[in-house]
């Protein structure tokens, strides 16, 4: 198991024009390692004021970048791939120690964000442009245009990942770019700025903000911004995305999820158990691809008991991360206590887990797992955003879809089967932007695009692959008509 050290990295300032801006001007926010339970930076609590600064520096950079050529700024992105995967580790040991992952767990999320920024070198060839003649001697040309100054809003739980959906696609298509990191995961994002610096992008380019509340209204509220892209819970996601579009702003914000699994008694055993395990306790169960629910169609206790045996082997600290607050933990047991009092039978319980020894005071849940829950139960319906999986029994794959379909939300849903009628009925009747057949987390690799359905998200078209380069762009048809002229043409030159 790969050991994390505490380690103060002291006082953080914005980052605005490839500087760490200090201010004394506002209180300073804590950062907490959930591991430890002890403070390991501090940042500042910005306000609109910070904000105009960063804006002012993005606007003033604009014009240059979105005139520099797109192969010169897909050859930043290029440098800047090379450079996290050469310090991949020292980057994977900030996330766990800021975050709470498993140093495996972070590797795995740079890897995956990485893969945007492989898209975005590629740019050149998507954004080369599209040319016709639609009538005889007339010509129409189309082209993605920057939108101008644009920002991000990203969570606690993928601090790496998540600002790589959107930062390789919005900077290499011309705009230039705020960050607005979590208050409490802030430190991989300034390194980030540091490799961005590294890799040649131009002060002003890329910049960011910290704060909380404050500062992602003001983001909401800033004229300059034409563009917010914004990933946290469905509650927070609907207020960003309805105080941006009321100022007129571009903005695709995704929230929170309750994923299914649907299991029918045909699946694979062992692919299915691990599948199960994998998909609703990866990351401690704090990601929104969590299939936290699984809806088992007629008998399936075979599976449900190598789950059993495959969960009690997880060790904490190594299988699996802290959670993010003492505050979260707290909440994530309330749910299992409520669920208790109500009736579900505890198969796993993971409140009172084994601690790893040498981080005793940090945020520790184990996995949970909860049978013969009712769909209308608060642990069925709500996203508790921690490693407990809920089971539902059904007897028809009719009433599985059922419980699906009635959720809130629709980010992912999958089925476990070897029964390809079965994978057909729930990929055409799942309402969810995400389906994964025998593949518990179904998150698309680019160009594909990622993106759910329902209060899973707010905005038109998805924030990766294509579908994210066409939010970070405006299309611009240039239609043509040279007519034939008398003149000769070598009095021109």
């Amino acid at each position: 198991m790969s050991v994390i050290k505490i380690k103060d990295f002291g006082d953080y300032g914005n980052w605005i024009n490839n500087n760490d801006n200090k201010t004394s001007s506002v209180k300073s926010l804590k950062v907490l390692s959930p591991y430890f339970d002890k403070q390991i930076a501090t940042i500042p609590d910005s306000n609109s004021h910070h904000l105009d600064e960063a804006v002012n520096a993005a606007s003033n950079a604009f014009l240059s970048w979105s005139k520099t050529n797109i192969r010169d700024r897909a050859q930043i992105m290029s440098r800047f791939k090379s450079i996290i995967e050469d310090d991949i580790n020292n980057l994977a040991n900030i996330i766990a120690l800021d975050n709470g992952k498993t140093i495996d767990d972070a590797l795995g999320s740079i890897r995956r964000g990485v893969e945007v920024i492989d898209f975005a070198i590629s740019m050149p060839n998507v954004l080369k442009g599209e040319s016709s003649e639609v009538s005889p001697g007339i010509n129409c040309v189309m082209t993605h245009e920057p939108l101008g100054v644009v920002a991000g809003i990203t969570p606690f739980n993928f601090p790496v990942m998540v600002p790589l959906w959107m930062i390789p696609l919005a900077i290499t298509a011309g705009n230039t770019f705020i960050l607005k990191p979590s208050e409490q995961t802030p430190l991989a994002a300034i390194k980030l700025a540091e490799y961005l610096e590294q890799a040649g992008l131009p002060k002003g380019v890329f910049n960011v903000v910290h704060g909380s509340k404050d500062i992602v209204e003001a983001i909401c509220d800033n004229p300059i911004i034409k563009a917010v892209a914004f990933v946290g819970s469905s509650k927070v996601a609907e207020i960003v995305y309805s105080r941006s579009t009321q100022n007129k702003k571009r903005a695709i914000c995704l929230g929170g999820a309750k994923n299914h699994m649907i299991v029918v008694p045909d699946a694979d055993v062992d692919s299915t158990a691990k599948g199960l395990l994998a998909s609703s306790m990866g990351s401690a169960g704090q990601r929104c691809m969590a299939a936290s629910v699984a809806v088992g169609v007629e008998d399936i206790d075979h599976i449900i008991d190598q789950l059993i045996d495959e969960a009690k082997s997880y060790e904490l600290g190594k299988d699996m991360g802290t959670i993010i607050s003492k505050t979260s933990l707290d909440r994530i047991t309330n749910y299992i206590n409520e669920a208790e009092k109500m009736g579900a039978k505890i198969l796993l319980d993971g409140r009172n887990a084994s601690r790893p020894s040498d981080y005793s005071s940090g945020y520790w849940i184990g996995p949970t797992i909860l049978d013969h829950v009712d769909p209308k139960w608060a642990c069925a319906t709500e996203e508790i955003f921690g490693p407990v999986l809920t089971i539902i029994r059904v007897d028809t794959i009719e009433k599985a879809m059922e419980v699906e379909n009635n959720s809130q939300y629709g980010n992912a849903a999958a089925v476990f089967t070897t029964s390809g009628e079965i994978a057909k009925i729930v990929s055409d009747n799942a309402s969810s932007g995400m389906i994964g057949i025998n593949i518990g987390v179904p998150v698309p690799r680019d160009p594909f695009s990622f993106g759910g359905w329902n209060e899973s998200k707010y905005g038109h078209g998805d924030i990766t692959g294509v579908s994210g380069v066409s939010f970070w762009t405006n299309l611009k048809k240039t239609t043509s008509r040279w007519p034939e002229s008398s003149q000769e043409w070598k009095k021109y030159f």
